[in-house]
């Protein structure tokens, strides 16, 4: 596992705590999360090159269902 610092604004650091507080999370859980959640986004290419497979072949895939 991997440590990584990261500095920030006291402001930016308060609302961090307040968020976490908010979910009852721990601040490194909370941060650890939201890393997570951001890495596990698709990437825009992606999603949009996902569309227009899906748009495409549409009517073929309403024929297989």
């Amino acid at each position: 596992m991997t440590t990584i610092t990261v500095q920030l604004d006291d402001s930016k650091a308060a609302l961090l705590r307040e968020k976490a507080q908010k979910y009852g999370l721990p601040l490194d859980q909370f941060v650890t999360a939201s890393i997570e959640d951001l890495i596990a986004q698709p990437e825009p290419e992606f999603d949009a090159a996902v569309r227009r497979v899906l748009s495409k072949n549409k009517e073929l895939y309403e024929r297989l269902a």
